[in-house]
């Protein structure tokens, strides 16, 4: 089911999501909604917390337009290691309209859930850990805007805000 994305300022986005006890149908159905909605919007990744479920779930898929999808679920997910720096352009779909440069770790390691139940760990580098790195933030209430400057915060504030006035 596709649901509604939440635009900043929503102040549930700065909520912290709280761990999954047991990957059930329910959780499974989140994931579904997340992948559906992800790919309606379309983006590359979309956390629990977008949609006003605080529970620690995203799902991304950075697969090219003519490649097969990639689309990847992670329950409960932990950043163990990050290495290196890349600064490439971010979109948030809760920030309708706005792309940053933001500067993260160039490579990391990731454990996770998937849908089945089962752990994983996953190395990363590229356009998957910027994803990674950019839901996983979602999950503990950090935004976009939270890696850029005061300047710039004010000028996304902006223009989210009048992105928003012109949809009203």
């Amino acid at each position: 089911m596709i649901r509604s994305i939440l635009v900043f300022p929503d102040p549930r986005l700065r909520e912290v999501a709280k761990p999954v006890t047991r990957v059930d149908d329910e959780v499974r159905g989140l994931v579904e909604d997340l992948a559906e909605t992800m790919y309606d919007a379309p983006g590359l990744g979309l956390a629990a917390t977008q949609l006003g479920v605080p529970r620690r779930v995203f799902v991304v898929d950075v697969a090219g337009e003519d490649e097969p999808s990639a689309l990847r679920a992670f329950i409960n997910p932990e950043l163990l290691e990050r290495a290196g720096q890349q600064t490439l352009r971010e979109g948030c779909l809760s920030f309708p309209g706005v792309g940053e440069e933001i500067k993260r770790a160039a490579w990391i390691r990731v454990r996770a859930l998937g849908v089945d139940a089962e752990p994983f760990e996953l190395e990363a580098e590229g356009l998957l850990a910027v994803a990674v790195q950019h839901e996983n933030d979602h999950l503990d209430g950090v935004l976009m805007i939270d890696k850029l400057n005061a300047i710039k915060r004010r000028l996304v504030s902006r223009k989210v805000a009048r992105a928003r006035q012109t949809e009203e």
